[in-house]
C-alpha cells in the first residue's frame, strides 16, 4: 500500500473489505458514492481520492464485481447499476503515473466491455419483463448503465472507439425496442459529438452496420421519437463526414423518397430537409440512372442484411435461453434427487426412532405388566405374549404375501373369471339344447355271452390258485387274542408305576433343595433362635420360605430395567441360579425322612 498520506475514509473502507466476507462486499462498495460525491471536495482532491481509490484496488474490486452473477448480489441489478456509475465516476479524472500502459490499454477496455455486457442483459431483462413497475426499474437501471459509459468515454477520448467498435454495442443497438433504442442512439449520439470523424476511422463493417441500423429504423418504424433521432444521427453523420454522402446516395438510393414521403411533418422537418439538401447536393453531382440502380440495390441489400442479422441475434437468446432452461432442469432434477434422499433417509431414520421408542415403551408396559402378574404365573404369561405376537406376525406375513400373489396374479384371475364366464354361458346353451332335443327310448344293458363268462370264470380260478389264502384255526386265534391281553395289561400297569416313581423322585428332589438350602442360609450356632429351630423341625415352614423367597426374587427381577436382562453378566450376587443348586446337589448326599 502507499505510504503517503491517504484519505481516512478511504483506509478504513479499504480495510474493511478486505476483512469482510465476499457476499457483502459490493454493499461496502456502495460509501464510495458518499464519498465521492461529498460536496466539501474540491477537483484536486477529488482526483487524489481517486487515486487512492485506484491505488488500493477498490476500483478493480468493483470491475470484479461487475463481472459477477449480478442476480446473486444484495440488492441485484440496482446494485450493479450503482456499481458502474461508481467505477465510471472513479475512472474519470485519475491519471495513473505507475504502469499507465496497465490502467489505459487494459483495465478501461475491460471496464468498457463490463458495462456493456450489464447493458445487454438489463435490456434483456427490459423486454421480457411484464409487469410495469419491473419494467421501469430495468430502464432507469439501464439508463444509469449507459450514462456511465458516456461519462467513461467522455473522460477518456480514445475509448469511443472501442465503444463503437465493440460487438455488444452493435447488439444493444440493434432492437426494436422503442425505449432502449431512442437510449443508445443517444449514446451513438454523444459520441459523434465527442470525435465526429470516428466513423472514417473504424471498420468498415462497423460503419455499414450502424449506418444500415438506423436507416432501418426510419423505414420500419412509425415512431417519431425514433425516426428524429435517427434523423439526428445521419444528418450528424453527413455534416462531419462528407466523404459519407457519397455513401448515403450510393449504398441507400431511396433514402430521399423514404424521408420526403414518410418523415415530412412529423416535428423535425428542419432537420429531414437538412438531410435532404445534402443528399440532393450529393446526388446532382453524381452519375445518374446507373448510379441510382446500385443505391436502390444497396438499400436492398441494407434491409436484407437488417433482417438476416435481426433474425440471427433474435435466435442467439432463443439458444441461450434454451440451453439454460435445459441446465436447470438438470440442476432442478439434481436437487430434487438430493432432497428425496434426504427425505428418505430423515423418514428411515424417524422410522427407526419410532420402532424403538415402540419398542421401549412396549418392554416398559410388560414389566409393569409382570409386576402386577404372580411369580408363577410369569412364564405363562410370557409364552402366552409370545404365541400372540407371533400369531400378529404370520397374520401380517400371510397378508402381505396374500396381497403380493393377488396383485401378480391379477391378469391370470381376470383370465379364470373369463373362462367361467364362457364356461357358464357355455353350460347354459349345452342344458338349453339338451332340453329341446327329445328323450330317446331306454334300452336294457347287453349281457354277457356264454363264452365271455367261461373265459371270466377261467381267469378268477387262475387267480386263486396263484395266491391262495392263509388259514387259520379258531383255537390259534384265541390264543393269539389273550396273549395280546396280557402283554397290554403289564404295559398300562408298568407305565402307572414308573409314574408314581417319577413323582415320589420329583418330590424328594424338592424336598432335597428345600433342605439343601435352609443348610446353605442356616446361622451359626451362636447365632441360632428358637424361630430358626422351629424351621428346621417343621415341613411346611421351610416349604413357605421357598416359596417366599423365590416370590421376592422374581419380584426383583422383574423390576429390572430391560438392559439388565440381556446377559448373564448383568445377574445381581445374591441371586443363586438353580444351576448352581443342582451342580451342588449332584455331590452332596443326604439323607431324608420318608
Amino acid at each position: 500500500f502507499p505510504m503517503a498520506a491517504t484519505d481516512p475514509q478511504v483506509l478504513a473502507l479499504a480495510a474493511q473489505i478486505t476483512e469482510s466476507r465476499e457476499q457483502d462486499i459490493p454493499l461496502l462498495l456502495l460509501k464510495l458514492k458518499g464519498i465521492l460525491s461529498s460536496p466539501s471536495l474540491r477537483c484536486e482532491e477529488s482526483n487524489k481520492i481517486k487515486q487512492d481509490i485506484y491505488d488500493y484496488g477498490l476500483t478493480q474490486y468493483c470491475l470484479l464485481v461487475l463481472k459477477q452473477d449480478h442476480s446473486q448480489l444484495h440488492g441485484a441489478w440496482a446494485t450493479a447499476a450503482q456499481l458502474a456509475e461508481i467505477l465510471s465516476h472513479c475512472c474519470v479524472g485519475l491519471e495513473v503515473k505507475e504502469d499507465p500502459e496497465e490502467f489505459y490499454k487494459k483495465f478501461l477496455p475491460s471496464a468498457i466491455d463490463s458495462l456493456l455486457v450489464l447493458g445487454k442483459r438489463l435490456q434483456a431483462r427490459f423486454i421480457r419483463a411484464i409487469k410495469e413497475k419491473e419494467k421501469q426499474d430495468f430502464l432507469h437501471w439501464f439508463q444509469v448503465v449507459t450514462d456511465a459509459i458516456c461519462w467513461l468515454f467522455g473522460g477518456h477520448i480514445q475509448l469511443a472507439a472501442c465503444v463503437l467498435q465493440n460487438d455488444r454495442f452493435l447488439q444493444l443497438l440493434i432492437t426494436d425496442d422503442v425505449e432502449t433504442a431512442i437510449i443508445m442512439m443517444s449514446v451513438l449520439h454523444n459520441i459523434l459529438r465527442i470525435n465526429s470523424s470516428i466513423l472514417l476511422h473504424v471498420e468498415e463493417e462497423t460503419l455499414h452496420c450502424v449506418l444500415d441500423e438506423l436507416v432501418y429504423k426510419l423505414s420500419s418504424t412509425t415512431n417519431p421519437a425514433v425516426g428524429s433521432a435517427a434523423t439526428k444521427l445521419l444528418l450528424l453523420v453527413a455534416k462531419h463526414c462528407k466523404q459519407l454522402v457519397q455513401l448515403f446516395t450510393a449504398r441507400y438510393k431511396g433514402l430521399k423518397g423514404l424521408l420526403s414521403k414518410h418523415w415530412t411533418g412529423k416535428g423535425f422537418d428542419r432537420e429531414v430537409n437538412q438531410l435532404l439538401d445534402l443528399l440532393y447536393l450529393e446526388q446532382s453531382s453524381g452519375k445518374g440512372g446507373m448510379q441510382k440502380q446500385h443505391q436502390a440495390a444497396c438499400i436492398i441489400q441494407a434491409a436484407w442484411r437488417g433482417f438476416q442479422t435481426r433474425k440471427r441475434l433474435k435466435k442467439l437468446p432463443q439458444a441461450v435461453i434454451t440451453l439454460q432452461r435445459s441446465f436447470r432442469a438438470k440442476r432442478e432434477q439434481e436437487l430434487q434427487h438430493l432432497t428425496k434422499q434426504k427425505e428418505d433417509e430423515a423418514l428411515k431414520l424417524q422410522m427407526q426412532l419410532q420402532r424403538q421408542r415402540a419398542m421401549r415403551l412396549f418392554h416398559q408396559r410388560q414389566l409393569a405388566l409382570l409386576e402386577v402378574v404372580h411369580a408363577s404365573q410369569v412364564n405363562k404369561y410370557m409364552q402366552e405374549v409370545e404365541e400372540k405376537s407371533a400369531l400378529t406376525i404370520q397374520r401380517f406375513w400371510r397378508g402381505y404375501r396374500a396381497r403380493r400373489l393377488s396383485h401378480q396374479q391379477k391378469q391370470s384371475l381376470k383370465e379364470y373369471k373369463a373362462a367361467v364366464i364362457i364356461q357358464r354361458a357355455a353350460c347354459k346353451f349345452l342344458e338349453k339344447r339338451r332340453r329341446r332335443r327329445p328323450l330317446s327310448p331306454w334300452k336294457e344293458p347287453k349281457g354277457l355271452t356264454d363264452e365271455q363268462r367261461l373265459a371270466l370264470q377261467q381267469k378268477v380260478d387262475d387267480y386263486i390258485k396263484l395266491h391262495p389264502a392263509s388259514q387259520m384255526s379258531e383255537e390259534r386265534s384265541k390264543e393269539l387274542h389273550m396273549q395280546a391281553q396280557s402283554k397290554l395289561a403289564q404295559f398300562v400297569l408298568r407305565s402307572r408305576l414308573d409314574q408314581r416313581a417319577a413323582q415320589r423322585r420329583e418330590a424328594l428332589l424338592a424336598q432335597v433343595n428345600t433342605d439343601v438350602e435352609l443348610l446353605m442360609n442356616a446361622p451359626g450356632l451362636a447365632e441360632t433362635t428358637e424361630k430358626d429351630l422351629g424351621a428346621f423341625m417343621s415341613r411346611s415352614i421351610p416349604v413357605a420360605t421357598k416359596a417366599r423367597q423365590t416370590h421376592n426374587t422374581m419380584l426383583k427381577y422383574t423390576r429390572w430395567p430391560w438392559w439388565k436382562k440381556l446377559g448373564d453378566e448383568f445377574m445381581v450376587d445374591d441371586v443363586i441360579p438353580d444351576d448352581a443348586i443342582n451342580t451342588e446337589l449332584e455331590t452332596l448326599f443326604i439323607g431324608g425322612r420318608k
